[in-house]
């Protein structure tokens, strides 16, 4: 059955580092859709994001790039498994270099932390109670 797919396109100013971050959180570099441009980050199965130079990155648009350490273009949010989930995502991102972007959200049925990577994208990590979500 076909699953659809999400490629989340977002420009960095080094990405080497941008790489070395990510993969620090866990996920791998699919080395077949980077260069020394371009980093293909695999998420999940249905969840990519490209890491793009800035300079490739405008290859794609015509419009100004936001920089995302003062404007905000985009909140990206995973879901995770398990409160201790989310805590061990955000906490590797924050060793290896982000900064957390807001106050923890927690409403006992729901979980939530964020942080900002290397570049100041806003990335949310949350949990909710599968019985919650049932009903």
């Amino acid at each position: 059955m076909y699953q659809q797919m999400i490629f989340v396109n977002l420009p960095v100013a080094d990405v080497d580092a941008s790489k070395k971050f990510f993969t620090e959180l866990g996920y791998s570099i699919n080395p077949q859709f980077s260069d020394e441009t371009t980093a293909s980050v695999v998420i999940s199965d249905t969840i990519v994001a490209m890491l793009l130079s800035k300079e490739k990155y405008a290859q794609f648009t015509k419009k100004e790039i936001a920089d995302a350490t003062r404007t905000s273009e985009v909140l990206i949010a995973l879901s995770a498994e398990s409160r201790e989930k989310v805590d061990e995502l955000v906490d590797k991102a924050l060793a290896a270099g982000g900064t957390t972007a807001g106050e923890t959200q927690d409403m006992g049925f729901m979980y939530g932390r964020s942080f900002d990577d290397l570049d100041g994208h806003t990335w949310e990590v949350v949990w909710m109670d599968p019985a919650a979500i049932e009903g």
